[in-house]
């Protein structure tokens, strides 16, 4: 389901995030924009924009960036190597893809949290 999604952003969308109170400002208007999206799970959201990746894209960046703030999570902090980061965004993917598939019916932003912090948790 998840893991033919393109999410060529999903990185530097968690980057953009990575600094420090600076983001407060920038976070709530991220949170205003995904709050529309909360009520998808991971089979309606697909069944709302079917064909329409980068929509999907779209919605899954904004949770996944109120998922890193709501976590604290410092990305450049925690992997300071650029080419540790590499992979970052398949791996993110991947596990989304493994949480949606496992549950099609969960809610998205569920889903995305879990992957954000199964994600994160590797590179620890």
């Amino acid at each position: 389901m998840f893991h033919s999604l393109r999410i060529p952003t999903i990185a530097l969308a968690m980057f953009a995030l990575s600094g420090t109170a600076q983001a407060d400002e920038e976070m709530q208007r991220i949170i205003a924009a995904a709050m529309p999206h909360m009520h998808y799970s991971c089979e309606s959201v697909l069944e709302a924009h079917p064909g329409d990746d980068q929509v999907v894209a779209d919605i899954v960046r904004l949770m996944a960036m109120v998922s890193l703030y709501n976590r604290q999570i410092d990305i450049l902090a925690l992997i300071p190597d650029e080419a540790d980061r590499a992979g970052l965004k398949d791996d993110f993917v991947k596990e989304l893809g493994d949480t949606c598939d496992d549950d099609p019916g969960r809610l998205l932003a569920a889903a995305v949290d879990d992957a954000v912090k199964e994600t994160m948790d590797a590179y620890e």
